[in-house]
């Protein structure tokens, strides 16, 4: 059964906020009687949902984008704390001409080039995201760099593709709008883009992500990365986007991390390896492992929760380093996480303890922020001092006097922030450094802005990129 309107009319997701006669609790599929991600046609009241037991799910919209304005409307009202900073600068951008786009540095006039990223319905946690990878400049320009493919012809080619599961997945290529994606920021020819092909295709291959509630960004970006790694392993129509990497001079064998068999750009660049090493309380048998990793999640040492602010006065500021500390430092399993010991051949206590065998190029360290309690996922907020500059990684290292003095320094790239009390709420957005200019990324909205604004963020994602050995010698 499908809504005889499917194809030409608009279908939104209903908020009981908004529909005051009817909740999405009480809205239910009328193919497969779910009531999640509830969807109803505004022609003809058909209710449907975007979930596996419905083979179709809508994503369309109309020649005059209303589904798009409709969207925004929402987002606005569910982020009443940001609604009117963002829509003064919204207006500002769209009513502005390119001469608006141009500030004064140093005396002369230049033109600011980033693009923003429209805002679909809650998909600030992509944008962040998207924002971010953009500004990492060997993972960005290896993508922009990719031969364009085109992925339909004959009766359907040059026309819009609305994926569905029916259509199968060879239809879709991530890697492909992802690289349509990078290439469309930055060229300073629109204040905003729309991602909305790229939305469509995560709709498509990871499921978790369908519909427009708030979405954690530390997990989307590990999906983003997961499948574009496994997409450019297989290549696309044949083509080996692997074979592209192993062309890459800049891009050496010594340098690559393999996570789930061949290397690709993003174990090259992402790719690091850890070495946990447990060891026995009772024989003292030592056990070692070496895992691939593509970020660090570290947690907010306990001892500074309640200090939410910089300049809070109850205590010392927690800083990275005593999150990385907390890491890498010895631990003492508890009861529920006994070692089993193959000399004694029984579980028993023990101790761990990580060293980071080898550092990739590009570090991103996750701030655990959430964590679930019995009934409720809370939110940490304290605030987490980070260098702009000289993180030295060095004294985490296994083998650190193999390392030269340059090859554990690492400047900051670009940082998400979540504003907010919780996971399933709150907006993203994020700081990044472009041509040694700091922006701020909120959606379709990008402001120029400065260290210090940046060094007061209270980080939940931090993108540190290896410093070259020609730079200088300050560090954390």
């Amino acid at each position: 059964m499908e809504c005889p309107h499917l194809s030409s009319s608009v279908c939104i997701a209903p908020d009981a906020a908004k529909f005051p006669n009817g909740s999405p609790s009480s809205w239910c599929c009328s193919v497969c009687r779910s009531n999640k991600s509830p969807w109803v046609c505004l022609t003809c009241s058909s209710v449907h949902c975007g979930s596996y037991r419905c083979d179709d799910f809508v994503v369309n919209d109309t020649k005059l984008g209303l589904v798009q304005k409709v969207r925004e409307h929402l987002q606005n009202l569910e982020n009443s704390a940001f609604t009117a900073d963002r829509h003064r600068k919204r207006k500002l951008l769209e009513n502005s001409t390119l001469n608006s786009k141009l500030l004064k540095v140093n005396g002369s006039t230049t033109a600011i080039c980033a693009t923003g990223l429209r805002n679909l319905g809650n998909t600030c946690f992509m944008n962040a995201i998207l924002q971010s990878l953009s500004n990492i400049e060997q993972f960005c320009c290896y993508f922009k760099e990719l031969p364009a493919v085109e992925l339909r012809n004959g009766k359907t080619a040059g026309r819009r593709t609305y994926h569905t599961r029916s259509q199968g997945d060879n239809n879709v290529s991530l890697v492909e709008e992802f690289r349509k994606t990078l290439c469309a920021l930055w060229q300073g020819s629109q204040t905003a883009f729309s991602p909305e092909s790229l939305f469509y295709v995560v709709w498509k291959i990871m499921p978790n992500f369908r519909g427009y509630q708030q979405q954690d960004a530390h997990e989307f970006m590990r999906y983003l990365l997961d499948h574009l790694h496994l997409e450019l392993q297989g290549g696309f129509n044949g083509v080996s986007r692997s074979a592209i990497l192993q062309e890459n001079s800049t891009l050496s064998a010594s340098n690559k991390c393999c996570i789930n068999g061949a290397s690709t750009v993003v174990t090259a660049i992402f790719g690091g390896i850890l070495q946990n090493e447990v060891n026995c309380l009772i024989c003292g048998t030592e056990s070692r492992k070496f895992d691939p990793f593509l970020d660090l999640s570290l947690d907010i040492p306990s001892q500074f929760r309640s200090k939410r602010s910089k300049n809070q006065e109850n205590g010392p500021v927690c800083s990275l380093r005593d999150c990385l500390r907390s890491f890498t430092d010895l631990e003492e399993l508890d009861e529920t996480e006994l070692y089993m010991c193959h000399k004694c051949k029984k579980k028993q206590k023990s101790t761990k303890k990580f060293w980071i065998q080898k550092l990739p190029k590009v570090l991103c360290l996750h701030l655990k922020r959430f964590h679930w309690t019995a009934y409720l996922r809370n939110k940490v907020d304290t605030y987490v001092e980070f260098p702009l500059r000289g993180l030295d990684m060095k004294c985490y290292l296994l083998e650190p006097e193999n390392s030269g003095p340059e090859s554990c320094l690492y400047d900051l790239a670009a940082v998400v922030v979540h504003h907010g009390s919780g996971v399933g709420s709150g907006h993203y957005t994020a700081y990044a450094t472009h041509e040694g200019r700091w922006f701020h990324f909120n959606d379709s909205t990008v402001t120029l802005t400065d260290e210090e604004t940046v060094v007061k963020a209270k980080a939940y994602i931090l993108f540190y990129v290896e410093r070259q050995a020609k730079a200088g010698s300050d560090k954390l």
